[in-house]
């Protein structure tokens, strides 16, 4: 497993293979934007990336993760290696056991925005569960053990 490591300078960069003794880490859980968005593998060992759609989910994880108290992070769009279907066939084995074991496991759906606030500046319970229950995230087909594997999970929306 591959790990985040967020750095003091609010930089991350990815760990070597960690086999034994894997620190407390968090996951994020996200739909996937189009190929050229996303941060690859290849883009964090390239160290480019920072300019795609997909970077901003990646900064939320880390953040979030250090207001929780962690110092690594899980995404799978780059830390999984898919140019090695050896490594990809490993990940997707061991992923229910990663998202089981992970000590906070974040959702980030990109397609939910904070409920606008009423002339009481109050927000409507109404709209926002009405997005929520329309996100693409719960169409996805790893949902289902990605809602059962970990101990809790946290919602975010992208704002």
């Amino acid at each position: 497993m591959r790990l985040l490591e967020r750095k003091n300078d609010d930089e991350f960069t990815l760990t070597k293979d960690i086999i034994d003794n894997i620190p407390d880490y968090a996951i994020l859980s996200h739909t996937w934007g189009a190929d050229s968005e996303e941060v690859t593998f290849k883009d964090l060992m390239d160290g480019t990336g920072r300019n795609k759609a997909g970077y901003d989910k990646i900064w939320f994880c880390g953040e979030q993760a250090r207001r929780d108290g962690l110092r690594y992070f899980w995404v799978d769009s780059c830390c999984i290696d898919k140019s090695s279907s050896a490594v990809l066939s490993e990940a997707i084995i061991s992923m229910f056991r990663w998202y089981h074991n992970s000590v906070k496991y974040y959702v980030y759906l990109a397609d939910v925005s904070r409920p606008p606030l009423d002339a009481n500046g109050e927000s409507t319970q109404i709209f926002w569960e009405s997005t929520f229950r329309k996100s693409k995230w719960f169409t996805r087909g790893w949902t289902l053990q990605e809602l059962l594997a970990p101990a809790s999970v946290d919602f975010y929306s992208k704002d």
